[in-house]
């Protein structure tokens, strides 16, 4: 089976604007496009008319911008300047805060997090975002407690219920895992990575049609998303259906030429059903394109052929 991929969500913060009449820069500072934004916003960074507030304020946006980027030291280094001129704006720790988890150093991200909450209790996005962060450093009891307050604090956040769902899966308390992405399917039916999520967790409970529900429903929202054929072919295999899943490898073989995980899948199946050489195309495919592959060289082995 394929590994299952997660991807943590962040905020980016809206640009904030200044009191100032408009200008050019401004206008640069806190527009969309990242080369514009931070040439103004360096401009009003080096102006002596400006106030220290819209320094602060310049210096954010541009941080902003620069984390956009990926550019994460340099966005620090402006939240860091951003804080020192205004030192109890709790968004900017909490954009410090994200610029530091994404750049893998989780204890200062937990602790501008936590300066973001004693700035604003009741700041949802501080708590997810040190949630996340608690989840990096495998601290999944402290990361479920923030992610509780989240929800509580903003009950509609579909993501929140995503990554404590996730979170309890990484626990193997998959009745909790698929209480909390059914919670956010409701509130985002489209959210299609928590069809996925809920599908893994059903197949961990081997409850095999409710993980084919979730699979099949994936390939409704995204018809070329290969990772959705291939679970969905599981799924069909496990149920017996082996044609249905033979066609879902073939898809996603079509989509991921590449895919030794389906040509050793669907090799699987053709040995059970007993259609033995290609079966063996299908082993040697899979060893073709990942020398070693487990399933390849284990079912060349049961056919008794030399891979």
């Amino acid at each position: 089976m394929s590994p299952l991929v997660f991807t943590l969500a962040f905020l980016v913060a809206t640009l904030s604007t200044a009191n100032a009449a408009p200008s050019k820069n401004w206008s640069d500072c806190v527009g969309i496009n990242p080369d514009h934004s931070i040439r103004g916003c360096t401009n009003i960074i080096k102006s002596a008319q400006e106030s220290e507030k819209n320094r602060s304020i310049a210096y954010y946006n541009r941080g902003i911008t620069y984390s956009n980027k990926g550019n994460y030291n340099s966005a620090i280094a402006d939240y860091d300047m951003s804080i020192k001129l205004n030192p109890k704006d709790a968004d900017v720790y909490l954009n410090r805060g994200i610029a530091y988890r994404l750049n893998v150093r989780y204890d200062r991200a937990i602790a501008d997090f936590t300066q973001a909450i004693k700035l604003n209790p009741k700041y949802a996005i501080a708590y997810f975002n040190r949630g996340i962060a608690y989840a990096n450093k495998y601290d999944f009891e402290r990361a479920i407690a923030d992610y509780d307050m989240s929800i509580k604090l903003n009950p509609k956040d579909a993501t929140a219920y995503f990554n404590r769902g996730f979170t309890y899966r990484l626990k193997i308390q998959y009745d909790r895992a698929i209480a909390d992405y059914t919670q956010a399917i409701k509130l985002n039916p489209k959210y299609s990575i928590a069809y996925f999520n809920r599908g893994i967790a059903y197949a961990k409970i081997d409850d095999n049609d409710s993980a084919f529900a979730d699979f099949d429903q994936l390939v409704k929202l995204n018809p070329k998303d290969a990772t959705a054929y291939f679970n969905r072919g599981i799924a069909h295999e496990k149920k017996g259906k082996y044609d249905r899943a033979i066609a879902d490898y073939d898809k996603v073989i079509e989509i991921i030429p590449k895919s030794a995980d389906a040509y050793g899948n669907r090799g699987v199946v053709n040995e059970k059903i007993g259609q033995r050489d290609k079966a063996i195309t299908d082993f040697r495919k899979a060893l073709e394109l990942r020398p070693g592959d487990r399933v390849g060289t284990a079912g060349l082995k049961r056919l008794g052929v030399t891979p």
